[in-house]
């Protein structure tokens, strides 16, 4: 399968691995590390060696009770970060990740390829900030805004739920012009979805194949996985490469991981057994 994105054509047939930049303060696994330029660029370069095949970049954090942050902030802390890597030409697209239209414009210039965006394109105007360009999109399917997501998630049946909203959010792209091999979708674990939520998708991600779009899955170090394990955010290193593993084998094609090394390693050995 083939996913277009600007300049790149990533190809997945093999699951590949997006390496995770947050350029903010107040992330909930790695808040505050990687959120001065020179740092970030390392960071980034450092993922790429490590085999990663798309880095994501975000300037907001979207934990639970997460603070928005004002747009301006934002595109301060994005945009250097993209413009630097891509004056080092570095071989991989880069991944904005905003719900924010003026964000994705202004990532899209500086010369993002992919905009990952956890409101699906529901915000106003940004369905248009990814037709009016070149760029592939993740939409992601959130139950609430952050702030509020995991007070009660409810569902009658997640699953449908879950893959009515991004079948509805993928035809909306294709209304607007947007080429089905630009389009991604993400179940969005962890975003308004109780342990049980996130377990029934994660069993059902062969079910969101029918969708026709490559699916893409975050669980790396998230709530859930200390919920199964006791570890709190910094020992979940082999529950986010079982979880990576799991997802891969049920049908996932890019992976959004913090611990790009291991994540890699794993796939190449569920690719040769497969």
């Amino acid at each position: 399968m083939q996913f277009h994105c600007g300049r790149f054509r990533l190809d997945l047939d093999t699951p590949k691995v997006m390496g995770i930049i947050n350029v903010t303060p107040d992330s909930f696994s790695d808040g505050g590390q990687f959120n001065q330029i020179d740092f970030a660029v390392a960071h980034a370069l450092d993922l790429i060696e490590q085999g990663a095949a798309v880095l994501d970049i975000g300037g907001e954090s979207t934990r639970p009770n997460a603070t928005p942050v004002p747009l301006a902030e934002e595109l301060q802390r994005v945009i250097p970060v993209i413009e630097a890597l891509v004056a080092r030409d570095i071989p991989v697209p880069i991944s904005i990740d905003t719900y924010k239209p003026e964000v994705m414009r202004a990532a899209i210039a500086a010369g993002a390829s992919i905009v990952n965006d956890i409101r699906g394109l529901q915000e106003k105007g940004a369905l248009e900030a990814v037709a009016n360009s070149h760029a592939g999109v993740c939409i992601m399917h959130m139950q609430g805004m952050p702030q509020t997501m995991q007070l009660e998630p409810h569902y009658d049946d997640v699953v449908a739920e879950v893959k009515q909203f991004l079948r509805e959010q993928r035809d909306a792209c294709l209304t607007a012009g947007i080429a089905q091999d630009r389009i991604m979708l993400d179940p969005g674990f962890g975003f308004g979805k109780t342990r049980a939520h996130n377990i029934a998708l994660a069993k059902a991600l062969p079910q969101l194949l029918d969708l026709h779009c490559p699916l893409l899955v975050g669980l790396s170090r998230k709530s859930v996985l200390g919920q199964m394990t006791g570890n709190d955010v910094d020992a979940r290193l082999h529950a986010s490469v079982a979880a990576a593993v799991i997802s891969a084998m049920q049908g996932a094609h890019l992976l959004r991981v913090h611990d790009v090394k291991a994540t890699v390693e794993a796939l190449k050995v569920v690719a040769a057994l497969q």
